[in-house]
């Protein structure tokens, strides 16, 4: 069964977040569709925490969670390059509930409103990113 997931609106998801990502202001995630295997690509917030890189899913159990979740694979494209790695979902709410915290410590202002509508950290996907 899927988790809740907070859809964008229609300025975020058409105008906003393809522009972030076409001037390269915001790291690129880039996954295979699960189904079509075509790349979708999404606007992330990667958090580095003790020498590891972690994507969190703000919105919920989103398309690119699952995704990911389905390939286990993925790519972070910046203006510096595509750095391909191998996604490992973190599960354990121990290793879990920090990596929040360190989430909402850094982009909370840009966040808040899916945190508050989604309190529960198990509803927020996280993962870890081992690059080749």
């Amino acid at each position: 069964m899927a988790g809740r997931y907070l859809k964008p609106g229609f300025v975020v998801s058409r105008v906003l977040n393809p522009l972030l990502m076409k001037l390269g202001f915001v790291p690129t995630l880039a996954v295979r569709g699960r189904k079509s295997g075509e790349w979708r690509t999404v606007p992330v917030n990667v958090l580095e925490a003790d020498g590891t890189r972690y994507l969190v899913a703000p919105r919920g159990d989103t398309q690119w969670a699952r995704n990911l979740r389905a390939s286990g694979r993925g790519e972070v494209r910046t203006r510096r390059g595509v750095e391909p790695f191998t996604a490992v979902e973190v599960s354990d709410p121990g290793e879990k509930a920090p990596l929040i915290e360190a989430y909402l410590e850094k982009w909370g202002t840009q966040v808040k409103s899916q945190f508050r509508e989604l309190p529960d950290p198990a509803e927020h996907p996280v993962f870890r990113l081992e690059f080749d």
